[in-house]
């Protein structure tokens, strides 16, 4: 598989989570379409959604239901394409999707492999391929970025750090669509600065590569920790995601 490959998968996917068409993001003028969750989109992703804006660096496509429509098109009309994931510029968004309710809420850099960068890593512990019944009893709170006890069928694959008998650093990955499986790691703290995260990231992405699947990871802006740990195990920044939702599922959210 080829990094050219591996976009276009990426793409076609994206477009099948909002309702656009996979070539929207290759354009150079912005988009704006109506929003609308395919059958096929990601696993992960929870109506209602407001808006979602998404770019893969050469412009914005935004989806936005009929309520929201007139506001994103003005905003991304508004401001350069990379500046609509930015504050102050987001302030203006808000205050004109507040009075219909709207708020952002989830905002994420993802990542893909660089097949020219990916490879086996070091490390000093054991690595272990774990299948989906090899999973089942490691939903613990220690590795809860890693697998997720909500959804544990879509947990299907995973790479552990062993030293000895004793697991300290787990990768695994979820299918949250047909052709792409998100990748998540934790290393227990005592073991971290080891190698311990990339070395079982990168194993799993090439796992995930063995099975004709194509990794991605997520990271959030602040998380400069999980990104290093993305950069280093062979990936690269490939898309951004910002996503509005009804003020008072934020407020849930928040408790």
């Amino acid at each position: 598989m080829t990094n050219e490959e591996i976009i276009r998968i990426a793409t076609a996917q994206s477009a099948k989570d909002i309702g656009c068409e996979a070539d929207d993001f290759f354009k150079e003028e912005n988009v704006v379409v109506v929003f609308k969750l395919g059958q096929d989109a990601k696993k992960y992703y929870m109506l209602p959604i407001g808006c979602n804006f998404i770019s893969y660096g050469n412009n914005v496509v935004a989806a936005a239901t009929k309520q929201c429509l007139k506001v994103v098109n003005d905003y991304v009309n508004k401001f350069e394409f990379y500046h609509c994931f930015e504050t102050p510029n987001m302030r203006w968004l808000n205050e004109r999707l507040e009075p219909l309710g709207m708020t952002v809420c989830f905002m994420a850099e993802y990542y893909l492999p660089d097949v020219k960068m990916l490879k086996e890593l070091p490390c000093q512990y054991e690595m272990r391929v774990l299948e989906q019944a090899d999973l089942e009893k490691l939903y613990l709170p220690q590795w809860s970025n890693a697998i997720c006890s909500d959804r544990k069928e879509c947990d299907v694959l995973g790479v552990g750090a062993y030293d000895g008998d004793k697991l300290v650093g787990l990768a695994g990955c979820s299918a949250d669509a047909q052709e792409m499986w998100q990748i998540g790691v934790d290393v227990l703290p005592e073991y971290r600065r080891k190698g311990i995260a990339s070395a079982i990231t990168a194993k799993l992405a090439l796992e995930i590569m063995k099975r004709d699947k194509v990794p991605f990871y997520c990271t959030a802006w602040s998380n400069i920790r999980s990104a290093r740990n993305a950069v280093k195990s062979g990936f690269l920044p490939a898309w951004a995601e910002m996503t509005i939702k009804p003020i008072e599922k934020v407020n849930e959210m928040n408790g």
